[in-house]
């Protein structure tokens, strides 16, 4: 089951297209960046195998520690437990909208994999919005231009 977990979470990082499939392109980039690759040597040694290991056992503690109902997954009232224990104050109607955006199969919860990439997107979508957000009061004025390229460092 954790190298299923494993897998899941590796692909979440690596899939840039979101086709569903790492492409060679894909997985070279992936072995050769930052994300696993500390010493740019090209590859993983051991030491960096075992902190990606580690980085998905914290993700699977901390998806234990939100579903409470051990069923496997976290449904919108877990999510937003699990979310609120990070920091994020958002609506409950945001949290509607991120279980339908991330909720794969359809059943108003998300799966382990499903949780790690909706985290991930929306900590990578708050760091966009807080280099514009300068005064740090939750607004930010932007041109279309602006949002465009917010959206795009995302996607």
């Amino acid at each position: 089951m954790l190298l299923r977990y494993l897998i899941c979470v590796f692909l979440c990082r690596v899939d840039k297209d979101r086709s569903g499939v790492i492409s060679d392109s894909e997985l070279q980039q992936a072995l050769s960046n930052a994300m696993f690759d500390r010493e740019n040597k090209g590859g993983v040694n051991f030491n960096e195998f075992a902190g990606v290991w580690k980085y998905i056992t914290d993700w699977q503690n901390i998806f234990r520690t939100y579903d409470r109902d051990n069923s496997g997954f976290i449904d919108k009232n877990e999510l937003k437990q699990a979310l609120t224990g990070f920091g994020y104050r958002l609506s409950d109607q945001f949290y509607g909208t991120l279980i339908e955006k991330f909720d794969r199969q359809r059943k108003g919860q998300v799966a382990f994999d499903d949780f790690i990439q909706c985290c991930i997107v929306l900590q990578r979508l708050t760091d966009v919005f807080r280099r514009y957000d300068t005064d740090q009061d939750g607004w930010i004025q932007v041109s279309y231009e602006q949002y465009l390229s917010m959206v795009f460092n995302v996607v």
